[in-house]
């Protein structure tokens, strides 16, 4: 695998250049064998280093290893992937699309179907996001919930923005999910992840309800403002959740995420433990959308949490809880690989092909900040040519 000194030589660049406060890469091979470097510090205000202990607000990466835990209940029998969420949940058979408004009137209507916990695992529910969503953004500003960051049961209420199964569409879909966990299994969210996926892989400093001593290494979220420069937000996840989020909730380190990608490196196993069968995984990498039309450009609807993100550039689909590279990215991922991101700027990838996986880590908005997917970027650059340079002394090739 890539030499330490590459990456922490990439992440000081980063920082000295203001591209980031501070942040942490990881590689890990199918053997759980991981390379981490980190540089900066906790907060432009606080000179505390980041370090590999550092806790970080995982925000959608949360999703994949909620879909996994999810995937436990179908394997057991207790959970079908095309039951409907009404199946389970009643409730959620009254939600309405909002189709649009007449005056300042929203205008509902029937959904043709109801949702699967398929669709909810590969984002095809009709389910959305306030801020990728203009008309959705328009009736959650109405209900005061436009705030990604708060926490408030309504938000399981507001309506689809498109018929299930018709389109990808980004949105709560994972944190219903959530929901379909705790009815099926009887526990909230944050104690069947602990039970079920973080503690059988070692995932110690994985949580939903970060302790103050995780909180003291926890590296402050920063914005990036128009004119370029980085300062400390104000935003904050909630101490008290009115209900565990499966879509972004959980928070945790580099070194507990390469756990988790080295189990779906090694077909649902890590470090004795296995938490997946191997056909579960394999759901995964497999895409789910092949009929529907490929995922296209994000809008920037609010411009403070999310910049406009262009359609991805190559082909591609969506697993269980994956984004998937369907023909791989020259000099770096191979056809196949899954991954995804969180709403910080934090990226990932796991590519079962070449048995490497990788993820940068740190906490600045708004989303898809071009400087930081650049450096994610050249994390993934700098591993992939190691593997394919030729074996010298002192460096470790993957």
């Amino acid at each position: 695998m890539v030499e330490e000194s590459a990456l922490s030589a990439l992440l000081e660049e980063a920082v000295a250049g203001r591209v980031v406060p501070g942040a942490v890469a990881v590689i890990v091979d199918r053997d759980g064998a991981t390379i981490t470097a980190a540089a900066g510090s906790l907060s432009l205000d606080d000179p505390t280093p980041v370090t590999p202990d550092t806790v970080f607000r995982l925000m959608s990466m949360t999703k994949s290893t909620v879909t996994a835990g999810a995937l436990q209940l179908v394997e057991q029998g207790a959970l079908s992937l095309d039951q409907t969420v009404a199946s389970v949940i009643p409730e959620f058979g009254e939600l309405q699309v909002l189709d649009g408004y007449d005056g300042d009137a929203p205008r509902l209507r029937a959904p043709a179907s109801q949702a699967t916990i398929r669709q909810l695992m590969c984002h095809t529910s009709g389910l959305g996001y306030s801020f990728t969503s203009p008309d959705l953004q328009r009736y959650m500003e109405s209900q005061g919930l436009d705030d990604p960051f708060i926490s408030d049961r309504r938000i399981l209420s507001v309506p689809l923005v498109t018929d299930p199964g018709t389109q990808w569409t980004y949105g709560t879909s994972v944190d219903w999910l959530g929901q379909v966990i705790e009815v099926v299994s009887g526990q909230d969210l944050a104690t069947y992840m602990r039970q079920n996926v973080y503690e059988p892989l070692g995932m110690r400093e994985t949580t939903f309800q970060p302790t103050d001593a995780q909180r003291e290494r926890m590296m402050r979220i920063h914005e990036r403002t128009q004119a370029g420069q980085l300062v400390v937000s104000d935003l904050e996840l909630p101490r008290d959740w009115a209900y565990f989020p499966g879509g972004h909730g959980a928070h945790g380190t580099a070194g507990d995420y390469a756990r988790y990608m080295a189990m779906l490196l090694g077909g649902g196993a890590f470090a004795g433990a296995r938490v997946l069968a191997p056909e579960s995984v394999e759901l995964m990498f497999t895409d789910q959308i092949a009929a529907l039309p490929a995922p296209g450009p994000m809008p920037a609807v609010q411009p403070r949490y999310g910049n406009a993100v262009p359609a991805f550039p190559f082909p591609q689909g969506w697993g269980l809880g994956l984004h998937l590279a369907l023909d791989g990215i020259p000099g770096m991922r191979h056809p196949g690989s899954g991954d995804w991101a969180g709403l910080c700027n934090c990226y990932y990838w796991v590519d079962r092909d070449a048995g490497v996986a990788g993820a940068l880590l740190t906490q600045v908005l708004p989303f898809f900040d071009l400087q930081i997917v650049g450096l994610a970027g050249a994390v993934e650059q700098a591993t992939y040519a190691a593997m394919a340079a030729p074996a010298t002394a002192g460096m470790a090739i993957g």
